[in-house]
């Protein structure tokens, strides 16, 4: 089927840590010059919103950030997108409005399975440091948050990337990683779910996540011959797989 053909569909995507909805901006471009509907919500505290930084943050605000953009915008079949630390989020989102879905994308996502929090996945001495350097105001921020790492450690390399990324990078909240969904139902809730590698290079943080959903047999896998943050770096090839699902 040729992309002109294509049904409009409607897509949100879900940045991942430290990012905003700014970081999808090339993909947004590509799927709406197709004809496609794109929201790119930023979570709480985070890009634009960094003034609304405050130290009750949860993945469940960021859940809620999502769920309220769907539910006010009055979107269905939606095929949400998240990637990173998004991926956790859109769990969440699944978990609470299954109805107004049509399939989930991870992006090299992360996932966290119900009574589990990202701080429960590292080691404690790793933890300890990053509540350290979270506490303010050393990080910039107005409120326990950590602060963003270089744009080279998430693996892009072009100089215009590179600037594109770089200052726009905002602290993330701590509490978004103390924290823990708590599902009623499987992660994915019986959704069609998709996880996409980005392979070029592979993003280490998130193997744990790639091995847990190489085990369930049920997941459709795709590769994306990018860096972790895809979605800047090659909008294009980011723009194809999601297509690809329809």
């Amino acid at each position: 089927m040729s992309q002109s053909s294509l049904t409009p569909s409607t897509f949100v995507l879900v940045h991942g840590a430290w990012h905003g909805g700014w970081c999808w901006s090339r993909v947004a471009d590509r799927l709406r010059a197709q004809g496609h509907r794109v929201y790119t919500p930023t979570l709480t505290g985070l890009g634009e919103r960094r003034h609304l930084l405050h130290d009750s943050i949860t993945v469940q605000t960021f859940v809620d950030d999502v769920v309220n953009v769907l539910t006010f915008e009055a979107l269905e079949d939606v095929a949400l997108v998240g990637h990173s630390f998004g991926g956790v989020v859109i769990t969440g989102v699944a978990d609470q409005v299954p109805e107004r879905l049509r399939r989930l994308v991870y992006l090299d996502g992360f996932l966290l399975e119900s009574g589990v929090s990202t701080f429960d996945t590292l080691p404690s001495d790793v933890v300890e440091k990053i509540r350290a350097k979270a506490q303010p105001p050393g990080n910039g921020a107005a409120a326990p948050a950590i602060p963003p790492p270089q744009a080279r450690h998430l693996g892009l390399t072009e100089a215009s990337d590179l600037q594109f990324v770089e200052g726009r990078l905002t602290p993330q909240p701590l509490g978004s990683y103390e924290s823990a969904l708590e599902l009623k139902g499987p992660v994915g809730n019986g959704l069609p779910c998709t996880y996409l590698h980005c392979i070029s290079p592979s993003y280490g943080p998130v193997e744990s996540s790639r091995t847990w959903v190489r085990q369930q047999g049920t997941w459709q896998w795709g590769e994306v011959a990018a860096s972790h943050d895809a979605m800047v770096s090659h909008p294009e090839e980011v723009a194809q797989a999601l297509l690809a699902g329809y």
